[in-house]
């Protein structure tokens, strides 16, 4: 078998320079036959080629391996026979046989041969005419066949020499771009004037042309269409030359240019060393030790900040983890370490600014105004303090504050913050806790991380450049906890003033103070905060205001805001008294203000509209023209509606809009004494009322409820607004009740709410919330309100605008809940049944 030659380029042009090839190949040889004219028999030996075609007059190398084919080679050279060359279909095929190659092909004579020592053949063969395999009649030892002459057709034309110019002008090309052809070769092909010669001496030096193309280049019968062939080749392998020149160049340009940028850094380098000036990144290395040394940062911090400086320092800036330590040094170096604010010691100023912002809300003025104090009496005494050498107190003057503002929305609790900052000199900054579940939002995440960053409360501190604002936490009783921490317990070491001295975010790793900072956070309940967390904060709740607190807070605050928001003037709209009691009774109903407001808006731009349509009268709005503005009334009272029928109760009830009233209806049906509680209550919710039944049950002799009304009739008590959860032991006297006005046909009293926790003994526990249930009675228009005996003392907090309107009926027993809230029976009974009921 045979194949390509496997010499290298400069060894294959040293045996392509036979004088026969320098010369031009042709069908005959000056050396090998003396001039005569080459005799081509009828029937040849055929040699197989692997992946070659084989031109006439051309001049190629052959490695010939397999014995069959080094016996050929051994009779054709001993013989001076020719041989015939053709390609094999199939170039991974071993021994080919005669369905494996193809009909055409090349005779040649072999010009040298070479032998190796491993038994192989090299061979210099000269192609001369082309034939045709007509037919084999031999497989062994070798192939043979009857071959035909086929020659090549066509004469000279103006396209053939314009083609022959064509593929003269391409090959020159070709021989600049590919570097395994020799520029010698260039001037043979220019010297060929033969078309047919040319095609196959280009041809024979393409060496990329595919095994399929150059066969049908040698099967063309046609030189035109032969040339036409070549040249489409040629200009292809020339264009991927070209390009490949233009990547490697523009390849060689980038790296020349990489290069050339290391060396002039060296350069300047050695330039700026010798001058004594730094480089960039000795400059940034300089700039981060002034701000360390400028920060002011305590001995752990600024020991941690000069050791990253040093790895910073010794790292390339290619390197991964220069961004990394850089960034951390940012963050180190701009944190404000010892920047604070003064703060304003003025108590006169301070009360003039919480007044200005907000009406009422005295408990919380005072306990600003008392932390001024203190601070003002302590620095008056410094000098004092450090002669006693009391570390405690030493230790507590440099504690902050942590205060929790409790109240439904809109009772003004972050307002109130930035009025807190105003009145203290200090900046305010503020931060939204609701929905937070990653406990890494507080404390950060580790510089293991990609894209790693301190926590919200290092982020903040940065952002306001202060170690001492009034830093407002919003929504704390609205934080989740997840898979990935709970953000509360987390909170824990920032709110304790034994421990936030040295708080520890995990991005920073070192201590920083945050015993200066002023905590505020708000909540619209207690409960969903977790116990330990409430523990370290001072709770001051916001309980809502009263209809002329709203007045006043509308006339003082409110209607001024919405002129300003829609450019108004002062004297272009105006509210009496009045307009806005009805305002709040018939369209809001609500704890704050917040509702108020929007109305307030609502109509304020109602008159922008009149102004712009060309009406320039000033606007004053009265009870009568409410309606006008604002459409009709939302909310009306419906204690009287729901209480009409016997079994219906009004409760008290606190939720996180602030106080409500809560209605508890029981029906009963004939059945087996089944009990049924719907309303989405809770499991103490549940219980009260199981508690309440029994109650009423056991004493439905004192009650006159026939003996026979629980063995046949089942109960249902409902709470409306089902799709609100519930839960709650304060709604004991209220089931009670509802069930004894069920039992008893007695209707309860359509302007009395009750609250009060029962026992199966009768007592009435105390409840919470009672002032803001006080304050939702009076704004539904009650006139009674019975309490437990024991939160008697709460009544204190309510105002005593609520007091003076409402009567307060403190039970210790259920008993005297049901004397209170039930109807009396004496117009449904004749006299005699009344006085015997009375004697009982």
């Amino acid at each position: 078998m045979s194949g390509k030659g496997k010499e290298k380029p400069e060894d294959l042009w040293s045996i392509l320079q036979h004088p026969l090839i320098a010369k031009g190949p042709t069908a005959s040889s000056s050396e090998d036959v003396d001039d005569e004219v080459v005799q081509v028999p009828s029937q040849l030996p055929i040699l197989p080629l692997r992946g070659l075609v084989v031109f006439p007059m051309t001049a190629v190398p052959i490695r010939v391996g397999q014995p069959r084919s080094v016996r050929l080679i051994d009779d054709a050279v001993v013989g001076k026979r020719l041989v015939g060359l053709v390609a094999s279909r199939d170039p991974e095929l071993e021994e080919p046989g005669p369905d494996d190659v193809y009909r055409i092909g090349t005779v040649a004579a072999v010009h040298r041969l070479f032998k190796s020592p491993d038994g192989t053949l090299t061979l210099i063969m000269q192609g001369l005419l082309r034939i045709r395999v007509d037919e084999f009649v031999s497989e062994s030892p070798y192939l043979t066949a009857r071959i035909s002459m086929a020659p090549e057709g066509g004469g000279a034309s103006a396209e053939v020499e314009a083609m022959r110019r064509k593929i003269t002008e391409g090959f020159g090309r070709l021989t600049e771009l590919a570097p395994g052809i020799p520029e010698e070769m260039s001037s043979l092909i220019v010297n060929l004037e033969d078309p047919l010669q040319l095609v196959y001496a280009v041809a024979n030096q393409m060496r990329t042309i595919d095994l399929e193309d150059a066969q049908r280049l040698l099967e063309l019968d046609d030189v035109t269409e032969k040339l036409r062939a070549l040249l489409g080749l040629l200009t292809r392998e020339v264009e991927v030359l070209e390009l490949g020149r233009k990547i490697q160049s523009e390849a060689q340009s980038e790296m020349e240019k990489t290069q050339r940028e290391y060396f002039l850094r060296e350069q300047l380098k050695a330039i700026q060393r010798e001058l004594g000036e730094a480089d960039e990144q000795q400059m940034e290395v300089e700039e981060f030790r002034e701000k360390i040394e400028a920060a002011g940062m305590p001995e752990e911090a600024e020991k941690e900040a000069r050791r990253e400086l040093d790895r910073l320092s010794k790292l390339p800036t290619a390197a991964a983890e220069y961004g990394v330590i850089r960034t951390y040094l940012d963050w180190l170096t701009s944190l404000p370490w010892s920047v604070q604010t003064e703060d304003d010691l003025d108590i006169t100023h301070a009360r003039h600014v919480l007044d200005e912002d907000h009406y009422d809300l005295e408990e919380i003025k005072e306990r600003i105004l008392e932390y001024l104090a203190v601070r003002k009496l302590r620095e008056e005494r410094k000098e004092e303090l450090a002669q006693r050498e009391s570390t405690d107190l030493i230790r507590r003057e440099r504690e902050g504050v942590i205060l929790c503002f409790v109240g439904p929305p809109g009772t003004g609790k972050t307002s109130l913050g930035q009025s807190i900052a105003r009145a203290l000199g200090r900046k305010f900054v503020r931060q939204s806790l609701g929905g937070m579940r990653d406990e890494a939002e507080i404390r950060g995440h580790r510089r293991t991380y990609i894209g790693a960053l301190p926590g919200r409360i290092i982020q903040a501190l940065r952002r306001v450049e202060s170690k001492n604002p009034v830093f407002m936490l919003d929504e704390v009783d609205k934080l989740g906890t997840d898979f990935r921490g709970d953000p509360a317990s987390a909170l824990l070491e920032v709110l304790d003033p034994e421990q936030n001295r040295e708080f520890r975010d995990h991005y920073l790793d070192v201590p920083f103070d945050l015993s200066q900072v002023m905590f505020i956070t708000t909540a619209n309940l207690l409960d969903p905060i977790p116990a330990p967390l409430r523990d370290r904060m001072e709770i001051l709740k916001l309980a809502g205001y009263t209809e002329t607190e709203k007045v006043r807070i509308a006339q003082g605050y409110l209607i001024p805001r919405q002129l300003r928001e829609n450019g108004l003037r002062p004297k272009e709209l105006s509210f009496t008294d009045g307009a806005l009691r009805q305002v709040i009774r018939d369209y809001t109903r609500e704890a704050g203000v917040r509702n108020l407001e929007r109305e307030i808006g609502r109509v304020a731009r109602k008159v922008v509209t009149r102004i712009a349509e060309g009406d320039n009268g000033p606007v004053r709005v009265k009870m009568r023209d409410a309606p006008g503005f604002l459409g009709k009334p939302r909310y009306f009272p419906e204690t009287a509606l729901r209480t009409q029928l016997p079994g219906v109760a009004t409760g008290l009830g606190v939720t996180i809009s602030g106080g409500d009233l809560m209605f508890f209806e029981a029906t009963k049906m004939p059945g087996s004494k089944g009990f049924t509680v719907t309303g989405q209550l809770g499991d103490v919710m549940r219980e009260s009322a199981q508690a309440a039944l029994s109650y009423v049950r056991s004493k439905a002799g004192r009650l006159g409820i026939p003996g026979d009304t629980f063995e046949g009739s089942d109960i249902h008590l409902h709470v409306p607004a089902g799709a609100v959860p519930k839960d709650g032991p304060s709604a004991g006297v209220t089931m009670a009740t509802a069930l004894a006005s069920l039992l008893t046909g007695r209707k309860v009293r359509d302007d009395v709410g009750m609250t009060g926790e029962i026992t199966l003994r009768g007592q009435v526990l105390p409840v919470g919330g009672v002032k803001e249930k006080v304050l939702a009675a009076h704004r539904a228009g009650l006139k009674s309100v019975i309490l437990p005996r024991q939160n008697e003392k709460d009544l204190e907090d309510v105002p005593d605008e609520v007091r003076a309107s409402l009567k307060f009926v403190l039970a210790e027993r259920v008993d005297d809940v049901f004397q209170a809230a039930l109807v009396s029976d004496e117009r449904k009974q004749p006299r005699s049944t009344k006085k015997g009921k009375d004697k009982q």
